[in-house]
């Protein structure tokens, strides 16, 4: 079973499992400000859960790919949308601040 680090937390999950719904059902904070009211639900479309991912994941998709291609996001930033994102192995989460979470300043890391 992959190991997820977030926010000083460490958790198992399945391989395979959706980044978004493994970080929430384990009390981790993913969205900012208020994000945390008004986001997508997992569809892929706000980018408000927005993280930098370090370890095994799924590539990156259509609808992923084109919403961090939008503003505030850049195509060229190292994001990825949790809800879009399978985990294949370890991995180390980290969220930035703002309320996409698309800036450089660090929020919290694994």
């Amino acid at each position: 079973m992959p190991t997820v680090s977030a926010q000083g937390k460490t958790f198992t999950c399945e391989t395979g499992a959706n980044l978004r719904k493994v970080l929430l059902n384990n009390g981790v904070d993913l969205y900012n400000e208020g994000a945390k009211v008004i986001n997508c639900l997992g569809f892929g479309s706000c980018g408000t859960c927005a993280v930098e991912v370090q370890g095994e994941v799924s590539e990156p998709k259509g609808k992923e790919k084109f919403r961090l291609s939008l503003p505030p996001h850049s195509s060229k930033s190292n994001l990825r949308l949790a809800c879009q994102t399978q985990v294949l192995g370890d991995v180390t989460v980290t969220k930035h601040q703002g309320f996409w979470g698309q800036k450089a300043e660090t929020k919290w890391e694994g």
